[in-house]
This record gives C-alpha cells, sequence and structure tokens, in this order.
C-alpha cells in the first residue's frame, strides 16, 4: 500500500505539500494540487486515521461502556449517538459483560488518544481504577456517583419512588411490596429508604414481606409473580424494579386467571415501549435528556464551553394497571 513518503517521490515534492493538499489548505499550486490528487487516486493512498488523531489530538470518537444491553440502555444510546453526531462524533460501543478488562479496553484506548471520551454506562472497575483514567480525557457516569472527576447524569430515585407509593395509597392499596434493582446499589437505598418512610407517614403495619432486590428481568418478574400466588397473605399491590419485571408478573397473573388491578396492582419505572404495550402504570425517568446531558458535559469538557445542562424531572405516568 502507496504511504505519503511515496506520494511525495512521485510527485517531487515534500510531505508537507503532500499533508496540504490532503487537508484543503492553500499555497499549493494548482499544478501541484492535481498532480497530487491523480497520484492519490491512482495509488489508491488512504490518509493513516490514526496519524491525522493524534497530529489534530481529537478522533471524534466517544466509547460507551456497558456491562449489557437492555431497552433503557438502547434508549439511552440512541439519544446520546444523535447528539453526538450533529456535532460530527461517532461512537464506538463496549459491552464488556461484567468483565473489567473489557472495560480496560476503553480506558487504555483513552488513554491512547484512540478515544475523545467515554461514557461508562454501567462500570466493571472499582471507581478510583476508572477515575485514574480521567487525566487522559473526559469520563462521564449514568451510574450514580459524586466525584469530582468523573461527572454523572444520574437522578436521585428517592422523590420518584416517593411519586409512585404515594399513588398506590391514593388509590387504595395499603399491602404495598416493593421489588428492588442492583442490591446495594444506591438507587435501591434510595428506594428502600423512600419505602420506610412511606410506611411511617400513614401508620401502616408492617407485613412480613421478603426483601426481594437484584430483580431487574422479565423472567425475574414471572417468578414473582409465581411466589405471590402461592401466598395466603398476598400484597394488594407491587411496585416492580423497572418495567421489564412489571411485564413479566402482569403476563403470568393474566395468564392464570387473575386480574390487574382487580387482585393486584402493578406500577412499573422507567416507561419503556412495554408499559404502553401493557398499559402499565409507571414513572417516566428521562433516559433520552440524561443522554443528551452526558453529550453535552463532554462538549463542554473538550471545547471548554458552558452549554447548559436540560433540567430533569420524573412524572408519574398512570395507566391502567393501578
Amino acid at each position: 500500500m502507496a504511504n505519503i513518503q511515496e506520494i511525495a517521490r512521485l510527485a517531487g515534492v515534500s510531505t508537507a505539500t503532500i499533508s496540504r493538499v490532503i487537508n484543503g489548505h492553500p499555497h499549493v499550486s494548482e499544478s501541484t494540487r492535481k498532480k497530487v490528487i491523480e497520484l492519490i487516486e491512482q495509488l489508491d493512498y488512504v490518509p493513516n486515521g490514526n496519524a491525522i488523531s493524534l497530529k489534530k489530538g481529537a478522533t471524534c470518537l466517544i466509547g460507551i461502556v456497558a456491562v449489557a444491553f437492555n431497552p433503557l440502555l438502547i434508549r439511552f444510546m440512541q439519544a446520546f449517538t444523535q447528539s453526538a453526531e450533529k456535532h460530527g462524533f461517532n461512537i464506538t460501543l463496549f459491552i464488556t459483560n461484567g468483565q473489567a478488562e473489557k472495560e480496560l479496553v476503553a480506558l487504555e484506548m483513552l488513554k491512547r488518544k484512540q478515544l475523545d471520551a467515554i461514557v461508562c454506562v454501567l462500570r466493571s472497575n472499582e471507581w478510583n481504577v476508572i477515575e485514574s483514567y480521567t487525566k487522559y480525557g473526559p469520563i462521564v457516569t449514568w451510574q450514580r456517583l459524586e466525584n469530582s472527576n468523573i461527572p454523572s447524569v444520574f437522578m436521585d430515585q428517592y422523590e420518584a419512588y416517593c411519586t409512585g407509593l404515594e399513588h398506590l395509597y391514593s388509590k387504595g392499596y395499603r399491602k404495598i411490596l416493593s421489588i428492588y434493582p442492583m442490591p446495594n446499589g444506591l438507587n435501591t437505598k434510595e428506594r428502600m429508604r423512600a419505602h420506610s418512610d412511606f410506611v411511617l407517614k400513614y401508620g401502616i403495619p408492617a407485613e412480613k414481606f421478603p426483601v426481594f432486590q437484584g430483580k431487574t428481568l422479565v423472567r425475574d418478574g414471572e417468578e414473582l409473580a409465581r411466589w405471590w400466588i402461592s401466598q395466603i397473605n398476598r400484597p394488594d399491590a407491587v411496585f416492580c424494579a423497572n418495567d421489564e419485571v412489571a411485564a413479566g408478573f402482569i403476563t403470568v397473573i393474566r395468564r392464570l386467571g387473575f386480574s390487574v388491578p382487580g387482585d393486584v396492582g402493578i406500577i412499573g419505572f422507567d416507561n419503556t415501549e412495554v408499559a404502553h404495550l401493557l398499559d402499565l402504570t409507571t414513572i417516566h425517568y428521562p433516559v433520552d435528556q440524561q443522554a443528551e446531558n452526558a453529550f453535552t458535559i463532554i462538549q463542554n469538557m473538550i471545547d471548554t464551553t458552558t452549554k447548559e445542562l436540560i433540567p430533569l424531572n420524573y412524572t408519574l405516568v398512570e395507566r391502567q394497571s393501578t
């Protein structure tokens, strides 16, 4: 494959002149420009992208790091990609499956200037490891984190969870079972705190329901539905960790002849497409706007600008399931 030195030799000019032609710079005679372009086309010369990136100090490439695919991640990626592409950036995706070494591949690419920035949707390494790479470029996270070097676009879920619980109370539900996402996650802790404060506020007798954590999949909802059916003292409402869990729960309940909300009220979290399909009451989580804010933060850090972020708010979407 031809290189820039060969093009320069054949054209009888310096490599600097070849570079000026490739980049459209002035101060090159028209005859020389024409000759160089003809040689480039004849020899099918392609400039080295890595070399150009190193010279310019930018790749216009942002990495998104996530553990696995899910509907919420897809929404986030779509919105982030649309924002990035409007400003000339491309996206590369790293799915780690929870393997720390796969995440390190992205971090090392940032270090080697093969990425301009990273969005860490869900980490696999400890935060101190990730933070050590922030000196090489912007790293933004979707996870809840308070770190001066790693900006986060997380939203406090305490208020959102309170909103959902208040809705269930207003509908007459008193034996409410809360299903939580990641064990020991900060959002899980805030949801549990909201539930405890809610019970104290209304003096609701404590029910001896199990504490379900780490339930985020449709099949988790199906298992929970079978647990609910097997109980003598059943919850009259279930606040699911997300819409996927709620979908699994509702599907099994209805298949076995129970009614929603007649026998049990169901509320989800996120307001994904499945919530629309199942007429599910849920908490709208503004993922699209979080993604836009993530890109804005990166853009501000790269360009040293101060573009304002979109204000973020949760809203209750009431549908048939409650």
